[in-house]
């Protein structure tokens, strides 16, 4: 008997690595004495396919922040810079269902992977810019919503002294073209920041 994924599975996410790695994100807040509020978390679906757009990463801890403020039951899967799945660390985000890209290129393996993810009905988690410090807004979200027939929630990370508010918008379906859908996320991630 074999624990090889078939070709086509999404990448494979362990609950229990999951849930080691969103609790042990914490530890960093709590000793700086640091917390995390999340608004508008009833906007989030409570089932489905889903991908959750990140509109501004400036922080490495962003992506955990986001997964410790999702509805119980909702798991995200980030796609995330390959350099980060070296050694150790790479096994540990690895098993908490994230994936790597090479930002390089065009991943299609990344691709696939994220598409798989949605399809599973699954949340895909990923960075509009493509890296953190406020870069223009890449396709590539849009494309992945639009392929996976899935709606996008923006969220918008902010740190005001030492609280990490987390905005969530309303979803936003996947319809029109690349462009058009990204020009829509833009205008939602406007609306967050002029909330903050």
């Amino acid at each position: 008997m074999t624990d090889a994924k078939p070709a086509n599975a999404a990448p494979r996410l362990i609950p229990f690595m999951y849930h080691l790695v969103v609790n042990t994100t914490r530890l960093p807040l709590l000793l700086r004495g640091q917390r995390v509020v999340a608004l508008g978390r009833e906007l989030i679906p409570a089932t489905g396919r889903l991908v959750i757009a990140g509109g501004n990463h400036t922080s490495n801890m962003d992506p955990f922040i986001i997964a410790q403020t999702l509805p119980e039951g909702r798991r995200v899967q980030f796609m995330a810079k390959k350099e980060l799945f070296k050694g150790p660390v790479g096994w540990i985000i690895s098993g908490g269902g994230s994936f790597p890209v090479d930002r390089k290129k065009n991943d299609l393996g990344a691709i696939r992977n994220a598409l798989r993810v949605l399809q599973a009905e699954g949340t895909l988690g990923i960075f509009p810019e493509g890296t953190r410090g406020g870069q223009e807004l890449q396709g590539g979200t849009a494309l992945l919503a639009l392929k996976g027939k899935a709606p996008i929630t923006p969220v918008w990370l902010n740190l005001k002294g030492r609280t990490w508010i987390v905005r969530f918008g309303e979803p936003i379906q996947p319809t029109g073209s690349v462009r058009e859908l990204t020009e829509r996320l833009d205008a939602a991630f406007d609306a967050l920041d002029a909330q903050s």
